[in-house]
């Protein structure tokens, strides 16, 4: 399945995207978030990572830490840039941090689940979510990157 097919219509101009997303880990595992499953967004229904568009004016790593607030209320320590994925649709500013808190401490403010999922996960391609009582496909894209993530730093 291409990436287009997961892609909003607004987003189908041509021009691609930049976002800053967040690599949030944790005893080995890494917060996911289970996005919305409404049309108009990307990857509904998937497990992707928390983060978001880069406003103008706006640095990627300001971004993150932005997205990553307004998302789960959590105040991301020392973002580190990770790496960029680019394809035709997206630029991808990957960064990563410890996540410090315990999940009961973070406020879900997007999205329809979260959750700490590990490396066998990812390269299963799909988790289950308590919140939407069933197994849901982690993004390819997010998947690939984590597993890049983790066989460099786990």
């Amino acid at each position: 399945m291409s990436e287009i097919e997961h892609m909003p219509e607004a987003d189908k101009t041509g021009e691609k995207v930049a976002v800053a997303i967040a690599i949030l880990h944790q005893d080995g595992k890494f917060l996911m978030q289970l996005r919305d499953n409404i049309p108009g967004i990307w990857y509904p229904g998937f497990w992707g990572f928390f983060g978001g568009h880069v406003e103008a004016g706006e640095t990627p790593e300001v971004a993150v830490v932005r997205e990553v607030m307004e998302e789960i209320q959590y105040a991301m320590p020392s973002p580190t840039f990770f790496m960029i994925s680019e394809n035709e649709q997206v630029i991808r500013h990957v960064f990563h941090a410890p996540l410090t808190v315990p999940l009961s401490e973070l406020v879900l403010s997007e999205g329809w689940d979260f959750d700490l999922v590990t490396v066998e996960e990812l390269r299963q391609g799909d988790r289950f979510s308590v919140r939407a009582n069933q197994v849901r496909p982690i993004g390819p894209p997010h998947a690939e990157i984590l597993l890049k993530f983790a066989a460099e730093y786990f």
